[in-house]
């Protein structure tokens, strides 16, 4: 893990590789993706087959066979020691109870002279939810992805995710089960964000898709988009930090390492005023590594992905982490809430010493599937807002017709569109 000194003549350089951490080059799997989501568009369920044998290694002999048994879900919930089925129920509730505090609201502006404008807001039809799975099984990417879209009432909700030889994760069918999910399809990668986008035979079309996955799938999600809408464009994972001279270099190692575990294109960054604590922080880095289970995976993101620099203080590190606009920022300072004013791009910003992470990617209550790459300058966490729609409201009085319709006509006829400006005229005789 290397340390760069913010003031080095090669500064710019190395920064700027940093900056282009969340690039994907989905022109390179453009061409797969596109055919992926062709052969599922003009084959449906048959297509689906193919690629389920080639790429998760087991055949569907049934159409039914797609589909998740809600008493499968029903008995992995049932099977799971109770401490852990409290452990799901405890971040079910923190994880509603925040996302109810964002439910937007209609409303109705009435005016003196009768004319009433105002914004309805509804909860689309249906929602897709990719979960990925692959080198680790995501039961709490489950519960980010279905409780906002229950809360804003999405009438149904369909599930996908990829299955290894037609294995699904325990703990994600008790999550499915909790969630009371009653659509599921052990479909992965980009075909399942095909079968969510155009429907098949079993998988029914949806409104809009979320859930975040890997190059194929972020690919798959930017083509279908139009079709669909989507939550965003997510890439790999990335922890932010900012720490002071007085933070714990034992804690800032293991939260680095808590996205380095993650796959090898995860980024982990601390910046710091104080050289001392680079130092020793990158001592703790390579200490903690040797006691981890995924060792292989966080030491490939650390040595090729990872990056310490030192600035010259902490107002320089504030600026550099808001080019940087991370998916997870901590700000490892005495004084976190002091800090906030200065950070303007960051997915989600966790205060303090003793907020790591992990607490907001399990149970906190905010969403963990977050913007990556710098995207966090213009996305937004997902939430409740995601799964749901505005339609204005327009009602014109006589009398504000009168008032404003001259205005309305006049700039119709500027605009050389005849009979929009006599559809308002006639009205004004």
């Amino acid at each position: 893990m290397k340390i760069i000194e913010s003031q080095s003549a090669t500064f710019e350089d190395e920064f700027n590789e940093l900056l282009g951490r969340g690039k994907m080059d989905m022109q390179s799997v453009e061409a797969i993706v596109g055919s992926l989501l062709n052969e599922i568009k003009t084959d449906g369920n048959g297509a689906l087959k193919e690629h389920i044998h080639k790429f998760d290694k087991w055949d569907v002999k049934e159409d039914i066979d797609l589909q998740i048994d809600t008493e499968l879900m029903k008995k992995a919930y049932n099977s799971i020691d109770s401490t852990l089925k409290d452990a799901l129920h405890l971040a079910y509730d923190r994880i509603y109870a925040f996302h109810q505090k964002q439910l937007p609201k209609s409303w109705m502006d009435f005016e003196d002279n009768g004319i009433v404008l105002g914004q309805k807001v509804s909860a689309v039809d249906s929602a897709g939810l990719y979960i990925p799975g692959g080198k680790a099984a995501y039961p709490s990417s489950l519960l980010m992805n279905a409780i906002p879209a229950i809360v804003a009432g999405v009438k149904n909700i369909v599930v996908c995710t990829p299955a290894p030889e037609g294995e699904i994760n325990e703990l994600l069918l008790a999550a499915m089960h909790l969630c009371k999910i009653e659509f599921a399809y052990k479909v992965g990668g980009a075909s399942a964000i095909g079968a969510l986008a155009y429907g098949t035979q079993s998988i029914p079309k949806v409104d809009v898709i979320t859930g975040p996955g890997n190059i194929f799938v972020a690919t798959a999600k930017k083509m279908v988009f139009g079709e669909v809408n989507i939550d965003m464009i997510a890439g790999p994972s990335e922890i932010g930090i900012i720490a002071d001279a007085e933070a714990n270099p034992a804690f800032l190692a293991l939260d680095l390492l808590s996205q380095a575990e993650h796959d090898e294109m995860a980024s982990s960054i601390l910046i710091t005023p104080s050289s001392k604590i680079a130092r020793s922080a990158k001592e703790e880095v390579y200490k903690a590594l040797e006691k981890l289970d995924r060792k292989e995976i966080a030491t490939a993101s650390i040595e090729n992905r990872g990056a310490i620099i030192v600035t010259k203080d902490i107002e320089e590190a504030c600026k550099l982490m808001n080019e940087i606009a991370p998916e997870h920022l901590e700000l490892m300072v005495e004084n976190p809430f002091d800090l906030l004013p200065k950070i303007k791009h960051a997915g989600a910003i966790f205060m303090g010493a003793y907020t790591p992470e992990p607490i907001g990617d399990y149970i906190a209550g905010p969403n963990h599937t977050l913007p990556t790459g710098g995207t966090a300058k213009f996305y937004s966490p997902l939430g409740v807002e995601n799964f749901m729609k505005k339609t204005s409201i327009i009602s014109m009085s006589r009398q504000g017709m009168d008032e404003i319709g001259e205005a309305c006509a006049l700039l119709a006829q500027t605009e050389g569109l005849d009979a929009h400006q006599k559809s308002v005229e006639i009205r004004l005789k």
